[in-house]
C-alpha cells in the first residue's frame, strides 16, 4: 500500500469544527477509509486529514479509535438492513420470493468494482478478541440477520425455518469471500442466487421465479 503523502507545511491548517457537522465529517471520513483500507491500517490521523477537522473535533465526539470504529459499524448496520429490506419489499407477501431477491440485490452488489466484501466480516478478520467492542457489534448485526432470515423463512413456510436460514446465512458469507478471493463479479457470486433458490424451492417445497442475469 502506497505511503499518503505528508501534509504540506504551507497547507491551511485544518479548523476545529463542533457538533454534529463534525460528527458527520469524520465518520464519512471513517467510511471510505475504514472499508476501503481497514480499520487497523487506518490511524485517526487519515481519518482527521480526510474528514478536514483536527484531531481536537475527533476526541470531542468519540473517546478514542474503538468508539469511532463502533459508530462506523453502526452506520454499516442501518445501512445492510435498509439494503435488506429494500430487497423484502420488490415482493410483498410472498416471502421466499423476498429471500431469493435478497441474495439477486446481493450479488449485483458484489459484482461493483469497488465492493470490499462485508465490513462486519473484515472488522472480525482485524480483531481477534470476542469481547472487544467492535466484535460486538458484528455480533450484533450477524444475530439481527439471523433472526430477520428465520423470520422471513417461517413466512414462507419453510419446514424448518432455522435449518434454511443457517444455510442461506453461509450462502451470503460465501458470497461475501468470494468477491474478495475471486474478485466482484466472479462465477461463484453469480451462481449464489441459484444456489439460494435451490435451498429455498427445497425448504419450502414450492418453486421459486428466479430474474435473469443482469435484470433489474
Amino acid at each position: 500500500m502506497s505511503k499518503r503523502p505528508e501534509t504540506s507545511a504551507c497547507a491551511a491548517p485544518r479548523t476545529q469544527t463542533a457538533g454534529p457537522r463534525a460528527q458527520e465529517q469524520l465518520l464519512r471520513a471513517a467510511d471510505e477509509l475504514f472499508y476501503q483500507e481497514g480499520v487497523r491500517a487506518v490511524g485517526v490521523d487519515a481519518v482527521v486529514e480526510r474528514a478536514g477537522v483536527n484531531k481536537m473535533s475527533l476526541y470531542r465526539q468519540f473517546s478514542s479509535k474503538d468508539d469511532l470504529v463502533v459508530a462506523y459499524l453502526k452506520r454499516c448496520d442501518v445501512r445492510f438492513f435498509e439494503r435488506f429490506e429494500a430487497s423484502v419489499v420488490k415482493h410483498p407477501g410472498d416471502a421466499a420470493r423476498q429471500l431469493l431477491q435478497c441474495f439477486e440485490d446481493l450479488a449485483r452488489r458484489a459484482s461493483a468494482p469497488d465492493y470490499r466484501g462485508c465490513p462486519f466480516v473484515n472488522v472480525a478478520a482485524e480483531f481477534s478478541d470476542a469481547t472487544h467492542p467492535a466484535r460486538q457489534s458484528v455480533s450484533e448485526n450477524k444475530t439481527r440477520l439471523m433472526a430477520r432470515l428465520t423470520e422471513l423463512a417461517h413466512l414462507a413456510n419453510a419446514r424448518d425455518p432455522a435449518a434454511l436460514a443457517d444455510e442461506l446465512a453461509l450462502l451470503i458469507e460465501g458470497v461475501y469471500a468470494a468477491s474478495q478471493t475471486y474478485g466482484p463479479g466472479c462465477g461463484p457470486i453469480l451462481a449464489a442466487p441459484r444456489m439460494a433458490r435451490l435451498l429455498i424451492e427445497t425448504a419450502c417445497g414450492k418453486r421459486v421465479d428466479i430474474d435473469a442475469p443482469g435484470r433489474e
